[in-house]
C-alpha cells in the first residue's frame, strides 16, 4: 500500500511538473485540409523531401506510392528521389544514427504517422504540425538557435527558417489569481523570409496535408466507400421495414 501510495504521488507530482511546465505553450492552430487537392499535395510531398527527408525518414512510405497523388514515375525520379535509385524503395533518410544522437540527443523519429500519433486534447496531429511549424522563434540561449512555443526547448532547429525568416514572439502581461502571468499577444517579424508570411502558412498547410495523406493514403476512398455503405444500410433499412410490415399486416 505504502508503494501504491508514493507511485501515486510521484505521478502527481510529474503530472503537475508537465501542467506547470505547459505554461509556455499556446493554444493549436486549425490546419487546412487539402487531402483532396493533389497541386496541394504535391507541393507538401516536394517540401517533405527537400526539408524534412534529410533528417527524419518514412520508412512506411515508398516513393512509387507518390503516383496516387498525380506524379509519375518519371517525375518521382527525377524531382523526389535523392536518398534512394529504385522508385519502389521506401523513404529512408541517410542521417547517420550516431551523429544524429549527438547533435539532436537522439534520433529523428520517422514520420509515416505522424500526423495520427501527435494528436491530442488540442487538436488533430495535423494541428499540432501545423502549429509547431509555424511557431519557431529565434533564440540564442539554445544549442540550435531556436526555440518553439508549442514545443518549448525542442531540439529540433527550424529548418524552414529561409522560407518564414525570424520573428520575435510578443507577450503581455496580465494579472492572474494575485499573479503576473505572460501571455502570448501575436508575432513580431524581425527578419524577413523568401515567402509572405501567408504564402509560408500555404505552405506549411500543403506539408502538413501531405504528411496527413502519408499517415492514411486510403482515407479519401474510405471516407467515399463509408458515405455509399451507409446510404446502402439506409435504403436497405427502409426496404426491410416496408416488407416487415406486408408480412405482419394480416396478423393480429
Amino acid at each position: 500500500m505504502k508503494k501504491i501510495l508514493i507511485s501515486w504521488l510521484v505521478s502527481l507530482g510529474c503530472l503537475t511538473g508537465a501542467w506547470a511546465s505547459g505554461g509556455d505553450t499556446i493554444a493549436w492552430d486549425k490546419a487546412p485540409n487539402k487531402t483532396n487537392d493533389l497541386a496541394a499535395l504535391q507541393n507538401g510531398a516536394k517540401l517533405f523531401v527537400n526539408y524534412c527527408l534529410n533528417c527524419h525518414s518514412a520508412a512506411f512510405m515508398r516513393y512509387n506510392r507518390l503516383t496516387d497523388i498525380g506524379l509519375t514515375e518519371q517525375q518521382i525520379k527525377d524531382n523526389l528521389l535523392f536518398t534512394t535509385d529504385k522508385v519502389g524503395e521506401t523513404m529512408k533518410a541517410n542521417i547517420d544514427a550516431r551523429q544524429a544522437k549527438e547533435w539532436f540527443g537522439g534520433l529523428p523519429p520517422d514520420l509515416t504517422l505522424i500526423a495520427r500519433s501527435r494528436s491530442g486534447s488540442g487538436g488533430t496531429g495535423a494541428d499540432y504540425i501545423y502549429t509547431y511549424l509555424r511557431t519557431y522563434y529565434r533564440d540564442d540561449a539554445k544549442a540550435t538557435g531556436w526555440n518553439n512555443l508549442a514545443f518549448p526547448n525542442v531540439g529540433m532547429p527550424h529548418v524552414l527558417w529561409e522560407l518564414q525568416g525570424e520573428r520575435r514572439p510578443v507577450f503581455d502581461v496580465v494579472q492572474q489569481h494575485g499573479h503576473e502571468v505572460q501571455v502570448f499577444k501575436g508575432w513580431e517579424q524581425v527578419k524577413p523570409g523568401s515567402m509572405t508570411p501567408l504564402q509560408y502558412d500555404q505552405a506549411v498547410g500543403d506539408l502538413v496535408s501531405y504528411l496527413q495523406w502519408m499517415a492514411e493514403p486510403v482515407q479519401n476512398s474510405r471516407v467515399r466507400i463509408g458515405v455509399w455503405v451507409l446510404i446502402f444500410l439506409l435504403g436497405f433499412m427502409v426496404i426491410a421495414w416496408r416488407l416487415n410490415a406486408s408480412f405482419w399486416k394480416d396478423i393480429k
